[in-house]
This record gives C-alpha cells, structure tokens and sequence, in this order.
C-alpha cells in the first residue's frame, strides 16, 4: 500500500492505493468527517465509487459503477478538466518541447515490432520516454522494447516530431 499526496494552498489528503491483484488498484482517503471516499479501478476499465467508514474501507456505505463517459462527467463536474486544461497550458509554455501519449493500434505496421526497428528517435528527433501496456509503467524503455498493440508510448520531441511519429504509427 502507498500514499500520494495532491496539495492545495490549505489543505493535504493523502491518497492510499491499494493494488487489488485480479482486479486492478483501489484509491481512497478519508474525509474530515470521518468518510473514507475511493475508487476501484477494475482492469476492465470500469470505476466504482464507493463510501464507507474510515476504519472499514470494505463496508460501503454507497456503491457506484460508472461507465467510462460517467466518469469523464464526474471529473468535469469536481473540476478535473481545468486541471488538465492547465497542464496542457503549462506544457505549452516550455519552449519547443512538447509531450504527448500516442497509442499503438492493432493494425500499427509497428505492432509486434521493436523500439529500434521504427527508428523513432533517428527519423524524428522524437524520444519514447515511457511505454505503458496493460496499467503498467515501461520508463525509459531501450531500442529492444517490442511494442504491442494496446501500448500507449509517451513521447518528449517538438509538436512537429511527435506529430511524425503519430503518423508513421498509423501509416508506417
């Protein structure tokens, strides 16, 4: 079990995750009042959000499955979309580099095949920092790193290079 911490100007709550094997990861945190609030993370993709007593967390109170599209609405409704709005914004503002998440389709010519093999970085200037398959994290993945379908490759480059890169993804 690990703890995050997300930080205003007033207030710190610790975030617990908790990885639920077979299922994927739990996060919650407790309440002033004394709540514990979280969400499971199913590996399907499905959320549940759930509410209980701090010294039971598998006692909920309140049980909410919610579809990608309901969660997409909750985070906009809690304000999640500004942040990322100003994530975008700060990115932005970093000088001729940009940062993105391109995921590799099922008909990818570069499905099946290694970092090295699309010579990603010599083509484009473009390089693959991470690779993250099935929830899990690939940092700094070498030339070897064969890619699959599903794999979402997080690229560092300039917005023409990363755009480069997308293309020869699809298209080869």
């Amino acid at each position: 079990m690990g703890a995050s911490a997300w930080k205003d100007d007033s207030v710190t709550t610790a975030i617990q995750q908790t990885p639920l094997p077979g299922v994927g990861m739990r996060y919650d945190f407790t309440t002033e009042e004394g709540l514990r609030v979280g969400v499971v993370h199913h590996r399907s993709g499905r959320r549940e959000l759930f509410l209980c007593a701090a010294e039971d967390p598998d006692s909920a109170r309140v049980t909410l499955d919610l579809t990608e599209d309901e969660t997409r609405a909750l985070i906009d409704v809690l304000g999640g979309s500004q942040i990322v709005e100003n994530l975008t914004a700060l990115r932005q503002e970093i000088e001729g580099l940009a940062i993105d998440w391109l995921t590799l389709d099922a008909d990818s010519p570069y499905t099946g095949r290694t970092i090295g093999d699309g010579h990603i970085r010599t083509r484009t200037g473009v390089s693959v920092v991470a690779v993250v398959r099935e929830m899990q994290a690939h940092p700094a993945p070498g030339p070897d790193f064969r890619m699959e379908a599903g794999d979402t490759l997080v690229v560092v480059g300039t917005a023409e290079g990363i755009e480069a890169v997308d293309g020869m993804l699809r298209a080869g």
